[in-house]
């Protein structure tokens, strides 16, 4: 069983044109960590992006449960789509509410995959769940993995970041990856 840091270095290095990851592998490592150990853990995923990355989201939502992975499916649902109107929450009773209803609706616990840029509606509630998994464009947020909106090779490193999460999942999955170490 491979420490996370170790195997996330070897993982980057088998890749083509993933050489640019290896410098931001020890931001890269505790985020993914903590996300895989809550999918762990039993709880569900929900998936929110930007417009921009909407795309991203989708293409997300399509691959993680490929039956050709053999592994278990895992609970990764698309936030925006069970409550139209997210981006317009912006009290704090009505994110209450929505947490409320979270909290009913996902009893062993979720966490919020978010990515996009920090200014968008969407953060109003994705900075309030504690161990979101945050990747974020153009800013610096504390426990986020900061890309740039203005990299033009932006969409091959989000595909590129997916994959090494995805390769992350399956390996924990599968007991062979040591989180704890």
């Amino acid at each position: 069983m491979q420490q996370l840091l170790k195997w996330t270095l070897e993982t980057i290095r088998d890749e083509d044109c993933f050489s640019w990851m290896e410098e931001y592998r020890y931001e890269w490592a505790p985020l993914a960590k903590n996300a895989v150990s809550q999918i762990l853990e039993g709880k569900s995923v929900l998936l929110l992006t930007d417009v921009p990355r909407k795309w991203f989201g989708r293409y997300i939502l399509e691959n993680v449960n490929v039956l050709q992975k053999s592994r278990p499916l895992l609970p990764v649902f698309p936030m925006e789509e069970m409550v139209p109107g997210i981006g317009t929450f912006s009290s704090t009773q009505e994110l209450q509410l929505l947490e409320d209803m979270l909290d009913i609706s996902y009893p062993n616990g979720y966490f919020i995959w978010y990515i996009g840029k920090g200014d968008h509606p969407f953060t109003k509630f994705a900075y309030r769940c504690n161990d979101s998994f945050l990747w974020i464009m153009d800013e610096e947020v504390e426990n986020s993995f900061l890309l740039r909106s203005s990299d033009e090779m932006l969409d091959i490193k989000l595909l590129q970041l997916y994959k090494l999460f995805d390769k992350t999942l399956s390996e924990a999955l599968f007991g062979d990856l040591d989180l704890e170490s």
